[in-house]
């Protein structure tokens, strides 16, 4: 088998902490090769989204196309797509290419609060990406978006939610619980043959900006490196925590600062 490699669909993040930027981080700290089509530019830095460029559909399939007739791809991770022409190039590229590992994040807002997924490409999301995720990785509101049901506000909530998640077409789902309040923030992971809760200590940093970038990057890694869905999300788990953890010793920008994605690397 060649290295192990992993293919980001996002959009770029100039300021580096989300999107593409941190998903080719994540892949490489975790020992994974990565590749990337780029779905769309963002002027966005700690603070604040100032502006979003889609890429041509034929574009991102000239993308997709190009990964694909070459390289060995292991996993693939799906970040922001803001347009249904968007999503219809990538699950059209993804299904010609018989791609497996496939871990959707469905990136629909910005830590500064900007919108990126515009309001009527929800049902393309829906529709077009969920039947072919092995894992999608939605947190609380992005779950409401998506069954178009009342807020999520108690963790008791979050098994029917996280079923009628499944119901949709997903091999499985992780739902984070991040919004909820609390001392600890519960993740449920849910498949055909269960369910079951990930509780983690809340880590009290304004600098989290790309977690949920960082998070579905890192299961995608551990895809492409052979591991099933539970181990993978377990340890990917376990390394955005120490990436949340260590985020403070960047001191990046005067907003919403990244995580530490080399925090095993760097002193």
């Amino acid at each position: 088998m060649s290295h192990p490699t992993a293919l980001t669909i996002a959009g770029s993040d100039s300021g580096g902490g989300a999107g593409i930027q941190a998903d080719l981080k994540t892949f490489s700290a975790l020992g994974v090769y990565g590749c990337s089509v780029i779905a769309a530019l963002t002027a966005q830095n700690t603070q604040a989204v100032t502006g979003v460029m889609d890429i041509p559909p034929d574009f991102i399939t000239k993308q997709i196309d190009a990964v694909f007739s070459d390289i060995d791809v292991h996993a693939v991770k799906i970040g922001m797509l803001s347009v249904p022409e968007t999503i219809e190039a990538v699950a059209d590229g993804l299904k010609r290419h018989n791609a497996h590992n496939i871990v959707l994040d469905p990136v629909m807002v910005a830590k500064s609060g900007d919108a990126l997924l515009q309001p009527y490409a929800v049902a393309a999301v829906r529709d077009m990406l969920l039947p072919m995720a092995d894992l999608i990785t939605p947190n609380l509101p992005e779950a409401e978006t998506l069954l178009g049901r009342e807020p999520i506000t108690d963790a008791s909530e979050m098994q029917s939610v996280g079923g009628a998640l499944l119901a949709l077409g997903p091999k499985a789902v992780l739902l984070k619980g991040g919004h909820l309040k609390g001392d600890q923030s519960p993740d449920l992971l849910i498949d055909a043959d269960g369910a079951e809760v990930l509780h983690s200590r809340r880590i009290d940093t304004r600098n989290t900006h790309g977690t949920g970038c960082t998070l579905s990057s890192a299961i995608a890694a551990g895809l492409a490196q052979g591991l099933q869905t539970h181990r993978a999300v377990g340890d990917a788990k376990d390394y955005i925590q120490a990436a949340i953890g260590a985020a403070d010793s960047l001191d990046i920008g005067r907003g919403h600062g990244p995580v530490h994605h080399f925090h095993r690397v760097w002193n």
